[in-house]
């Protein structure tokens, strides 16, 4: 049997590969670790010899091979002997790649055709919500429709923080199990990064009271100056690259922009048409300028904020 797992969403990426491997043992009453052939160079031999010496202990086996076919000449191995492999019943070959892994079309529909294929592409928000609903229905739990919204949005939809978050959202309050929007605001620290973009986008729309509004309460929060600082830089240069790119595809800006989230394209691409490139030019030599004087003391971070708001 083979099974390839890939995509974005590496949290239900790995979900799959557990519950794969979960099915394997219970089927054949045997514990395993997920330990894995990869992240390093593999060759078919390699793949060959692991399987030749499983046969002579384990009637059954089942393979992780991760992150192994950016490796040209170990998938060019694979496709030889796809049809060998696809039909031992007793051993499973499971492609594991990671996040932004780009599989080739053709050596996609040989694998549709010789095995299995799960893709995770990120959940959009709306299907966010219903995964959360899902993972909170799991533990006996309901959430209120403002505090879902507030969840997804002070997470980014970042699957991984969200399940740590909704453990420890429960937990709180116990036999009370509807989480409400305080029980969120209490408990789970905004996505740092969407705070920023707020804060861009108030900048942009002319409201500087509410970018600044914005930075007291996270300063109040007790979020370090210099990191807020370092984000304001980090996505002012997105949207000055973003908008050099202004001609190019959205397909092109995320190939271009690379490991850059997808979402922090899009957003990027959004808030980029806010300003003229004059003008995201003029504030990034601000930023700079302002930067230096932090960092060579003349100026604490909280006033350089402040005053690069009031600037912009």
């Amino acid at each position: 049997m083979l099974v390839l797992i890939f995509g974005k969403d590496t949290y239900r990426a790995w979900q799959k590969l557990k519950e794969i491997v979960s099915a394997f043992e219970k089927e054949n009453k045997i514990s395993l670790s997920l330990d894995s052939l990869g992240d390093e160079v593999v060759t078919i031999e390699d793949l060959k010899n692991e399987l030749r010496h499983s046969s002579m202990f384990e009637k059954k086996k089942i393979v992780i091979l991760r992150n192994v076919l950016g490796n040209a000449n170990f998938k060019e191995g694979i496709i030889k002997e796809i049809k060998s492999l696809s039909g031992n019943e007793d051993v499973s070959i499971i492609f594991y790649e990671e996040g932004n892994a780009s599989i080739d079309a053709d050596f996609l529909k040989l694998l549709k055709k010789q095995g299995t294929v799960y893709k995770f592409d990120l959940l959009k928000a709306e299907d966010s919500k219903k995964w959360i609903k899902e993972e909170l229905s799991l533990l006996g739990a309901t959430i209120k429709p403002d505090a879902l919204v507030l969840l997804v949005n002070s997470t980014g939809g970042d699957l991984w923080r969200l399940s740590s978050e909704i453990k420890k959202l429960v937990a709180y309050k116990a036999e009370k199990k509807s989480i409400e929007k305080k029980d969120v605001e209490l408990l789970v620290r905004p996505n740092i990064e969407a705070v920023i973009f707020k804060t861009i986008d108030a900048i942009a729309s002319g409201n500087k009271k509410i970018a600044l509004d914005l930075l007291y309460k996270h300063l109040g929060k007790g979020d370090s100056p210099f990191y807020i600082f370092s984000m304001i830089i980090y996505q002012f240069r997105n949207l000055l690259i973003v908008k050099e790119l202004e001609s190019s595809s959205f397909e092109e800006k995320v190939k271009i922009l690379r490991p850059m989230h997808p979402f922090v394209v899009k957003k990027s691409s959004w808030l980029a048409n806010e300003f003229s490139l004059v003008q995201l030019k003029d504030i990034y030599l601000k930023i700079f300028k302002m930067d230096l004087a932090v960092k060579t003391g003349k100026i604490k971070p909280e006033t350089a904020l402040e005053l690069l708001i009031a600037d912009i």
